[in-house]
């Protein structure tokens, strides 16, 4: 009696055992946890951008430590995002923990861990840190060419190939395509590749593609009210420094030429409303478009826009001028344009 008694409490105790582990794996395996601390900082606040999804997530640092737990179905990418607009791509997948360590005072040696992937990322981070960009670009292509399954090379190629000062575009159409080819049901690296078909069309010569769009006022928008002696379209985001330090820039040459100079922006985050928020706050009065449909907006197509920071220079007639200048070029071809001129 006693044996069988005891028999039944062991199955039973198993049971209960086993459902706990089977309990425990479902509260995990649909969040994904990231832990961090950083040397010689008290107090303070990161973002975590969701890059395909143009979402943020504020992040506080109390006594140089933080945790941000959230729920996952797939893996992503994403940026955290430090006050020095330097950042850092993580790597998250359902169910994985992941590591941060550094010092802020030397942010680029900061070590990503708890998956391959983010191991990975920071061996390619330390190695390359030294190193000028033309050779960073260099072992991004190898790495890229070696792991076209990667996540890290989909980053790889945004950031070092797209982003580079002077984008290769053949060379990114050539590594798009190998990356989708290892990753066909990559829905990004598809629309990616369409625009840089598009891109390849859209060439800093010719016409400007005709385009129809609503603003975040409730306008409608189109290339025929570019109306300035000099007119530029500028793509931009909330998670991306360069492209806010672009708008900056546009808003002090139009206060110094006014009418002479046309601005029509891009925004490639979710919310129209904080993006509109965002413009507002900087004083930023000139049409702003945001569908909310991220790099799968058919505009972005339109006008072959495949990276951020984005422009496109036009003069009254619709013909471009120039395509995706850097902050100091837009500024100075823009001066140098408008100050001809009015010396003629």
């Amino acid at each position: 009696m006693n044996h069988t008694i005891r028999k039944h409490t062991g199955i039973i105790v198993l049971c209960l055992f086993t459902m706990l582990i089977l309990t425990a794996c479902g509260r995990t395996s649909g969040r994904f946890r990231l832990e961090g601390q950083f040397k010689n900082l008290n107090q303070g606040e990161f973002y975590l951008y969701d890059f395909e999804q143009g979402t943020k997530d504020t992040i506080a640092v109390n006594d140089g430590r933080f945790v941000y737990d959230r729920p996952l179905k797939d893996t992503i990418t994403l940026l955290l995002l430090f006050p020095n607009y330097s950042e850092l791509p993580i790597f998250a997948q359902p169910g994985a923990k992941v590591t941060i360590e550094g010092d802020v005072s030397h942010l680029r040696d900061t070590e990503v861990s708890g998956t391959p992937d983010n191991d990975e990322m920071t061996a390619f981070r330390l190695k390359t840190s030294e190193m000028m960009p033309p050779d960073v670009q260099k072992e991004a292509r190898q790495y890229i060419e070696q792991h076209p399954a990667s996540p890290i090379s989909n980053y790889l190629l945004r950031h070092h190939i797209l982003l580079s000062a002077t984008p290769d575009y053949p060379l990114a159409g050539q590594l798009v395509d190998q990356l989708h080819e290892a990753q066909p049901q990559n829905a990004q690296l598809a629309r990616l590749s369409i625009l840089l078909a598009a891109l390849r069309h859209n060439t800093a010569e010719g016409k400007l593609a005709d385009f129809k769009a609503v603003d975040t006022k409730g306008d409608t928008i189109t290339n025929k009210q570019l109306k300035g002696e000099v007119n530029a379209i500028v793509a931009w985001a909330m998670w991306s420094y360069d492209s806010q330090n672009i708008l900056r820039e546009l808003r002090s040459l139009t206060k110094e030429y006014a009418r002479r100079l046309s601005v029509v922006s891009i925004s490639l985050d979710a919310s129209p409303g904080e993006s509109k928020n965002f413009l507002e706050r900087d004083s930023i009065q000139w049409p702003n478009i945001c569908d909310s449909m991220l790099w799968q907006s058919p505009l972005l197509t339109q006008l072959g826009i495949a990276t951020l920071p984005a422009n496109i220079l036009v003069d009254n007639n619709g013909n471009i001028i120039s395509r995706n200048l850097t902050t100091v070029e837009l500024k100075e071809k823009i001066k140098e344009l408008l100050d001809k001129k009015e010396t003629n």
